[in-house]
C-alpha cells in the first residue's frame, strides 16, 4: 500500500459495569500486529461508520451492537499508510464478548491503559478516555470566601473539574484565590483548571491551565510544561485548527446555544454546527454555551467528548 493512501476504521470503545474498557490483540500478521487495540475494523464499500462497527463486533467478539454515540476522530500517518479512525463509545450491547478469531481480549481499567502496548495511532484514544465527562466554570465572585462557597457547592454536586475564572482579579488575587481554591480541589480530589496567562499559570504551578481564544492564538508553541493538562476556548474553524496544532489536550467550543454573553462571533453554532466544526480536528471537543446538565447524552450523540460552562451546573450564575 503506498503512503498516500487512507484506510477508515471504525473503533469501538467497550465498557463493562465495572468502567473497565476492551481490548484486543492484534494478529502477528496484520499491520501493527502483536500490538493491543480497541476492537473494530475497515469500512467496506457503502458501510457508514456505525454499520462496520457492528458488523466487526459481532464478527470479532460476538457482540450485538445496540447503541453507541460518535467518541473522536484521528487522522495518523504511519510510514506505510494513513489512518482515519472513527472512535465510537458504545453504551449497550449484547452478548459476551470473546475472541472469535482466536485473538486474546481482556478488560483493562482506563487508568491501566497507558501500561499496555497500543499502536501509535491510539494514543489520543487513551488520552480522550481520562478527560472528564463535565467541567464547571466559577461565576464571577465577590470575595474569596464567595469563591469557596462556590467551589464547595461545585463539589457537593459530584462535578470532576473546576475551571477556576474570576476575570476581575489582578494577578496577585488571582494567585491568592486559587492556591486556596487548590487546597479544597486537592482534598475532594477535584481538577482545577487555571484560566490566566500562561506565564501566571506557570508560576502558580497549575496541573491543567485553560487559554481564552485570544491567548490561545497570540500562542506560536505548546505554552505549558510537558505533563500540564491543556484546553483552550474556540469559537470557530481557524481557531480549532490552531489549538491542535499546538498540541492543545482538548477545546471547548462555543456558543452551542443562546447565551447571556455576546461572544466575537455573535452567532449559535447549533448542535449541527457544533458538530460540522468538531470533525474537522482530531482532538476532543467540548460543548459550551446555554446547555444544561440533563443534555451531556445529547452533546455526546453529536461528537463532544463532554460539556462545559457555568449555569449548566450553578443555578445562581446570571450573565457571566
Amino acid at each position: 500500500m503506498s503512503p498516500s493512501a487512507s484506510v477508515h476504521v471504525a473503533v469501538g470503545v467497550i465498557r463493562n459495569a465495572k468502567g473497565e474498557v476492551l481490548i484486543a490483540l492484534r494478529s502477528p500478521q496484520s499491520h501493527q500486529g502483536g500490538l493491543w487495540e480497541f476492537p473494530g475494523g475497515k469500512l467496506e464499500a457503502g458501510e457508514n461508520a456505525f454499520g462496520a462497527l457492528g458488523r466487526e463486533l459481532k464478527e470479532e467478539l460476538g457482540l450485538q451492537l445496540q447503541s453507541a454515540h460518535p467518541l473522536i476522530k484521528i487522522t495518523h500517518q504511519y510510514p506505510d499508510r494513513s489512518v482515519l479512525l472513527d472512535v465510537w463509545s458504545v453504551s449497550h450491547f449484547e452478548g459476551v464478548p470473546s475472541g472469535r478469531e482466536g485473538q486474546p481480549v481482556k478488560w483493562v481499567p482506563i487508568s491501566a491503559l497507558h501500561k499496555e502496548n497500543f499502536p501509535p495511532a491510539n494514543a489520543p484514544i487513551i488520552n480522550t478516555l481520562q478527560l472528564p465527562g463535565e467541567i464547571a466554570i466559577t461565576r464571577t465572585a465577590k470575595s474569596r470566601n464567595e469563591l469557596m462557597a462556590i467551589l464547595g457547592a461545585l463539589i457537593k454536586k459530584g462535578l470532576p473539574a473546576i475551571q477556576l475564572r474570576q476575570k476581575q482579579l489582578s494577578a496577585a488575587e488571582y494567585a491568592d484565590w486559587f492556591h486556596a481554591a487548590t487546597r479544597l480541589c486537592q482534598r475532594h480530589q477535584v481538577l482545577l483548571f487555571a484560566n490566566a496567562s500562561p506565564e501566571l499559570s506557570g508560576e502558580l504551578n497549575a496541573v491543567a491551565v485553560h487559554l481564552t481564544s485570544r491567548i490561545l492564538m497570540q500562542q506560536n508553541q505548546c505554552p505549558v510544561a510537558d505533563g500540564v493538562l491543556l484546553s483552550a476556548a474556540c469559537h470557530n474553524a481557524e481557531q480549532l485548527a490552531h489549538a491542535e496544532a499546538l498540541g492543545v489536550h482538548f477545546a471547548m467550543l462555543s456558543p452551542v446555544s443562546t447565551t447571556a454573553k455576546v461572544h466575537d462571533t455573535g452567532q449559535v453554532l447549533g448542535w449541527d454546527g457544533f458538530q460540522a466544526l468538531s470533525d474537522q480536528v482530531s482532538l476532543p471537543v467540548y460543548a459550551l454555551g446555554g446547555l444544561r446538565r440533563n443534555e451531556l447524552g445529547l452533546a455526546r450523540r453529536f461528537g463532544a467528548h463532554g460539556i462545559a460552562g457555568i449555569r449548566a451546573f450553578d443555578s445562581a450564575a446570571v450573565g457571566d
